[in-house]
């Protein structure tokens, strides 16, 4: 199945938004929103890599802990990392 890139977004703005800790939902959530205009096609593919990551390796890699998987060096994980979340 193709999916085209409106109902990518969607998906990944789904997947964001409902990881099943709050903490998180919000954080994925607010990048999402604020970057899911601007990704391209791969960008779109790397930040759905990054959603299928569990929540405590996404919380320790945005705050600089050590996590028990090898994040790939790209333009999402590179934002991610550097995201300045306001609550």
């Amino acid at each position: 199945m193709i999916l085209n890139i409106e109902q990518l977004k969607k998906k990944i703005i789904y997947r964001s938004n409902y990881r099943g800790t709050k903490e998180m939902d919000k954080l994925l959530g607010s990048f999402t929103k604020k970057y899911i205009d601007e990704l391209d096609n791969e960008d779109l593919t790397d930040l759905e890599k990054l959603l299928d990551i569990d929540d405590t390796n996404l919380y320790n890699f945005f705050n600089g802990l050590a996590t028990d998987f090898d994040f790939a060096e790209n333009k999402i994980n590179l934002l991610f990392k550097n995201f300045k979340y306001n609550s």
